[in-house]
């Protein structure tokens, strides 16, 4: 079995981490996140696992190489972004794609059964089959209604007012190489838009799945999915955690420090004498001076937080620096390689940011 994984987008809400790691090999609780994914897909026997890359795709192969989980990889590039099924008729059309194949989006956690997918897709002779997952608000999401054979009947548009059904697309698809057929060559494609409303009716199967799902494509849901990964709500093959449900990392210098509940100190890192990380996440080499105080927090890779500093919710880039005693603003984003509290490098992201 094959799975094409989308991942060639530019993690805009999760800068200003992602201006410098891209978001398939971003470190969750410590490893790169796609590495969950490749876990996940082996585990339901996969044996070849195909990486649509657009955004510093080099640097995601240079992290995953070619043999990932007991899987090959096997990479394509999107020159410009090709939405959600581009990459499936670039893979088509560089001659590297299977007969039947998984299409999964590559910002989700999750350990939902594909065994138990792919085998409704075949009893059903589907020509594609879409793992639906129930969510206790769909104000924010389209719906996916289908009948009692489970064929789908449409999609459904996030709208005010009640709605048909609570279970909405998970971005895990089992499709046969025959809907390659109504994908457009050359330019950007949508799944959700334009592919499957011309399959509703002719095909096209909703498969009800349950267990742990999140997408992580927001600080906040980055920090939600590190917590259930710490207290395994999700499936993983992490290292034991400590009394706090915290896991620190090889190499890192913690005594004296305060550190959890629920916090991940990443390899190589140095935290001060009374310090406390609560409910957050720092990635490898960051240095966190004496009495700071980091709550529901990530810091980048090599930044540096000086003594007594204060900040909650904030996302600090790679290498940034935040002066002895700052107390950052609520929310506060600090771009790679720069100083804070300088107000022309701190910023707040506006609500209506574009996802």
């Amino acid at each position: 079995m094959q799975a094409l994984v989308l991942a060639g987008g530019e993690g805009t809400r999760l800068r200003p981490l992602t201006l410098t790691t891209p978001k398939p090999v971003l470190p969750l609780a410590g490893r790169p996140f796609l590495n969950f994914m490749l876990d996940w897909l082996h585990r339901h026997g996969v044996e070849e696992a195909v990486l649509s890359l657009g955004f510093l795709s080099d640097a995601v192969h240079a992290v995953l190489g070619d043999i990932q989980s007991g899987m090959r990889l096997r990479y394509v590039r999107e020159e410009e972004p090709l939405g959600t099924a581009g990459p499936v008729r670039l893979a088509a059309d560089e001659g590297i794609l299977a007969d039947r194949f998984f299409v999964l989006n590559g910002d989700v956690l999750t350990d939902m059964d594909l065994t138990a997918e792919l085998g409704q897709h075949e009893r059903t002779r589907a020509a594609g089959t879409l793992a639906l997952v129930e969510v206790d608000d769909v104000a924010s999401y389209g719906v996916v209604p289908t009948n009692e054979r489970g064929e789908v009947l449409e999609f459904r548009e996030k709208s005010p007012g009640p709605a048909p059904t609570n279970r909405i697309n998970a971005g895990a698809y089992v499709l046969e190489r025959s809907v390659v057929d109504l994908i457009p060559a050359g330019r950007a494609v949508s799944f959700e838009r334009e592919v499957f409303p011309q399959m509703v009716g002719n095909g096209l199967y909703g498969w009800a799945a349950d267990g742990y799902w999140i997408d992580i494509g927001t600080p906040e849901r980055y920090l939600e999915a590190t917590w259930d990964l710490l207290a395994g709500r999700a499936q993983s093959t992490l290292p034991d955690r400590d009394e706090t449900g915290s896991l620190v990392y090889g190499g890192s210098l913690t005594g004296g420090a305060h550190i959890g509940p629920q916090a991940v100190v990443g390899p190589h890192c140095n935290v001060g004498s009374n310090a406390a990380i609560e409910r957050s996440v720092l990635l490898d080499r960051v240095v966190v001076g004496a009495n700071a105080v980091v709550r529901d927090s990530i810091v980048g890779a090599g930044a540096r937080v000086g003594d007594g500093v204060r900040m909650q919710n904030a996302v600090i880039g790679d290498g940034a620096v935040i002066d002895d005693g700052a107390t950052l603003e609520l929310g506060a984003r600090v771009d790679p390689g720069t100083a804070a509290p300088d107000q022309a490098n701190l910023r707040v992201p506006d609500p209506t940011d574009a996802a």
